[in-house]
């Protein structure tokens, strides 16, 4: 397509989602059905939720007919290829199938081979269901209605989608973890995919506390949620503290983002355990980890050693320093590494509870990696409350 976006100084093509793909084979199919000719339909034009219009290519339509029926055409499924853009995206280049036929009234919209079905509360369709969301069915609608109008169709038209290389992708993705099986999702809340984005990985935590909201409204009435930046967070929770991960949410590099989704879900009680080289950063109030939204690891280190008497010899080998772990080796080689971890342990709390309304309890665990050091050590700096916290998880 020719939308493009600007990412580092390059210039990157834009792609559609799968719910744009799956609305383009169903409205293209749905002409030929009601008696547009194959030759007729190389592409269908569809307005996506951006208000992005784009023509999407057919790469071959498919016309069965069965002679036992009294209709001339039973059934058109016309195949749409992918484009992901500059997308590094799993699904760029799958072929995705959709088929029309008419049935009595209305407009039905199903999953066939490689779309995956929902087995979870919380996702956007109900358990049972295939994981075809709001949006892409809306979408789907609304360019078999056009097709219809078009013709002067008063019938219904089921669509069926099916996607051959669903099953082998859906394994390379969250969704066996977020409980959808037998395929991928059809998806696209805008129905363009940006390049280098990081809004898909968002809304994948976002799906994944909504499923953990569900299940614990079914036997709790405070929600708790236990979230962990990475896997060292994960590892650690559970070999070292004993941490349960049924209430868990691994959170990658948007803390901040989860958070407020958390609060948003109803959230009362948030734990987080995370390695210093993530949580170092909320020192000074950055909520996003990843090093492209920037670094400051050691300067936050050197402002905290400062504050708790560092001499200029140890501030210049903490900014010399590239793993957090070794500014931690020269603060407690000098005497001041408990002293240094309060400091920094109170500008995290800060930065935390301006996250979260008064009655939301938030707390934190930070530690090393540090194989040198027993237990007590590597939990370099935790809350107040996050004894108080962590008995929430703890194995009974």
């Amino acid at each position: 397509m020719e939308k493009c976006v600007i990412k580092n100084g390059k210039v990157l093509r834009c792609g559609i989602t799968t719910g744009t793909c799956a609305a383009a084979g169903a409205k293209a199919a749905t002409s030929i059905l009601l008696g547009e000719s194959v030759e007729n339909v190389t592409s269908a034009y569809i307005m996506t939720p951006a208000g992005i219009g784009v023509n999407v290519p057919i790469v071959e339509s498919i016309i069965d007919i069965y002679e036992d029926t009294a209709e001339e055409t039973n059934k058109v499924t016309c195949i749409v290829k992918k484009d992901a853009g500059d997308d590094p995206d799993i699904t760029d280049g799958i072929l995705i199938y959709v088929s029309a036929i008419k049935i009595s009234s209305g407009i039905n919209i199903t999953g066939g081979k490689g779309v995956g079905k929902v087995t979870k509360k919380g996702l956007d369709q109900p358990p049972g269901e295939y994981a075809i969301n709001s949006t892409p069915r809306k979408m789907i609608t609304e360019a078999v209605s056009e097709v219809a109008e078009k013709y002067g169709y008063t019938g219904g038209i089921g669509i069926t989608i099916s996607i051959p290389e669903g099953e082998a992708i859906a394994a390379r993705t969250f969704n066996p973890k977020l409980g959808i099986e037998g395929g991928i999702s059809i998806i696209g809340t805008t129905g363009i995919v940006e390049p280098m984005s990081n809004k898909a990985l968002v809304d994948t935590i976002l799906v994944t506390q909504n499923i953990l909201a569900s299940k614990e409204k079914e036997y709790k009435d405070t929600l708790d949620m236990l979230i962990t930046p990475g896997n060292y967070g994960q590892s650690f929770a559970t070999n070292i503290l004993g941490l349960s991960l049924d209430e868990h949410i691994s959170s990658s590099n948007f803390i901040g983002d989860t958070v407020s989704q958390a609060v948003n879900l109803g959230f009362k009680r948030i734990l987080i355990v995370s390695h210093i080289g993530k949580l170092v950063k909320l020192g000074i109030g950055v909520t996003n980890t990843h090093s492209s939204f920037g670094d400051g690891r050691m300067e936050t280190l050197i402002a905290c050693a400062l504050r708790a008497g560092a001499e200029n010899k140890v501030l210049r080998g903490i900014a010399d320093c590239v793993m957090t772990d070794a500014a931690l080796a020269i603060l407690r080689d000098a005497g001041l590494l408990q002293k240094t971890m309060n400091i920094l342990g109170d500008r995290v709390n800060d930065t935390l509870v301006r996250l979260v309304p008064d009655d939301v309890m938030i707390g934190f665990v930070c530690f090393t990696n540090d194989e040198s050091l027993g237990l007590s050590d590597k939990i370099l700096f935790k809350s107040d409350n996050a004894e108080q916290l962590m008995k929430i998880w703890q194995h009974s």
